[in-house]
């Protein structure tokens, strides 16, 4: 039976939780996910996971946050002044919003502090911190 190496595009059906069990991604009722194992499009916890396994086979994988999204850097958090953030953007905490850096790069943010005055934009990623886990199925080897 054929398992998956380094450099074999695969593809996988996942679920993916947090400690506390609640979902935050899954491929249910799409389509598999589709990669190139060891080529860093996937989280390096996940990808580390595959070699070895054959079609059909099932397992979970526990994916700190250092293998998945990072620790937080408190350098991605911006206090920007409220009167530069055009009126029609909602600033509600929580809120993901896209800002473009001097370079020209479209960067996505999320709103985690708004006063009379300022709002603070977090650039980290949402999952950043965040021990994950994984229930994957390897649906095929191409």
């Amino acid at each position: 039976m054929t398992q998956v190496k380094p450099g074999d595009t695969v593809r996988i059906h996942y679920t993916g939780t947090l400690s506390d069990g609640a979902t935050f991604d899954s491929s249910e009722g799409r389509d598999p996910l589709e990669f190139v194992v060891g080529s860093g499009q996937i989280i390096s916890g996940l990808d580390v996971a595959l070699p070895g396994m054959t079609v059909g086979e099932k397992k979970v994988v526990k994916v700190s946050a250092d293998e998945a999204y990072g620790q937080p850097d408190p350098n991605a958090r911006q206090a920007v002044p409220r009167a530069e953030i055009p009126a029609d953007i909602p600033l509600d905490l929580g809120t993901q919003l896209q800002v473009q850096t001097p370079q020209g790069q479209v960067m996505p943010v999320t709103v985690v502090d708004v006063t009379e005055t300022e709002v603070t934009l977090d650039a980290n990623h949402p999952l950043a911190g965040r021990d994950l886990t994984f229930a994957i199925e390897l649906v095929a080897i191409a």
